[in-house]
């Protein structure tokens, strides 16, 4: 059986070791923090370093935050690629700028071993086998480690050749976040002519178009009574900006415009329910 490890156990990562360790292709882990895999079920303690997991598997599963983050995890004498052997696979789901993927590919290239981009949708879902896999890389590295990416996801969806997972994750988010914007906008409507925002989500919800997901937010509890809440917005909206910022990115690489992502972007606070910023009535 293929083996598998994961590096980061934030909710993504955990949510994969957990699956991965049911399946029985789990072998290591590694994250920042000593105690990160206490109460994980069947889920090795944190190894020692990265560089311990490469030694340990055939594949290993990248799910921290940022592009700096994949690279500190890479590089260095105690970074994945220190140990890579003939063969090793990584797959990378964290979402990271298109740009900043193409020097995490160089310096994988340049170790001799293969990158495989996972964007990866349902995290919520995450510990139940719930995650979407939008998959990039070379047919035969694909194929090499879908076993451990069927271990941990409901569907496997290759979009492509190297660099099309990514993309297509960030257009996903896109149209994700530009729906946010619009239903930030139609709540406003509702609050001005006096309609319950709870029984139009429902009435959404109820219907075929299958659009209810924008009001997601809107119909969610006042931030402003509970800091709870309050930080549940904040972390969309910090995963949003990052994530609004590779689309912004990516598009002036290829030469178009995305203005409706720039407006999400600049109204980002009002998208998630922390401001109004369209001139409503007091």
């Amino acid at each position: 059986m293929t083996t598998a490890g994961v590096i980061g156990l934030g909710m993504i990562g955990s949510g994969v070791a957990l699956c991965l360790a049911r399946s029985g292709h789990l072998a290591a882990v590694y994250d920042i923090r000593p105690d990160a895999a206490e109460g994980l079920d069947g889920v090795p303690t944190v190894a020692a370093s990265p560089a311990a997991v490469a030694e340990a598997v055939d594949v290993v599963i990248v799910a921290v935050v940022s592009a700096k983050q994949t690279l500190d995890v890479l590089s260095g004498p105690d970074g994945v690629l220190a140990k890579a052997r003939p063969g090793l696979k990584i797959v990378l789901v964290a979402t990271v700028a298109f740009n900043d993927l193409v020097e995490i590919r160089k310096v994988t290239d340049a170790a001799g071993v293969a990158l495989i981009d996972c964007g990866v949708t349902g995290g919520q879902k995450a510990r139940e086998n719930g995650l979407v896999c939008l998959v990039g890389g070379a047919d035969a590295d694909v194929a090499a480690v879908r076993p451990v990416l069927e271990g941990f996801a409901k569907l496997v969806a290759v979009m492509g050749g190297p660099g099309a997972g990514m993309a297509a994750k960030i257009a996903r988010n896109m149209i994700v976040f530009g729906c946010l914007r619009a239903g930030y906008e139609a709540a406003v409507m509702c609050r001005n002519t006096g309609v319950d925002i709870h029984r139009l989500s429902d009435a959404i919800d109820a219907s075929s178009e299958g659009v209810g997901g924008p009001l997601m937010l809107m119909t969610r509890p006042d931030p402003a009574a509970s800091e709870q809440e309050a930080g549940l917005r904040e972390y969309t909206r910090g995963l949003m900006i990052k994530d609004l910022d590779a689309a912004i990115a990516a598009a002036a690489d290829f030469g178009f415009s995305v203005p409706l992502i720039e407006l999400t972007k600049a109204t980002d606070m009002a998208v998630v329910g922390l401001a109004d910023v369209m001139g409503e009535k007091a």
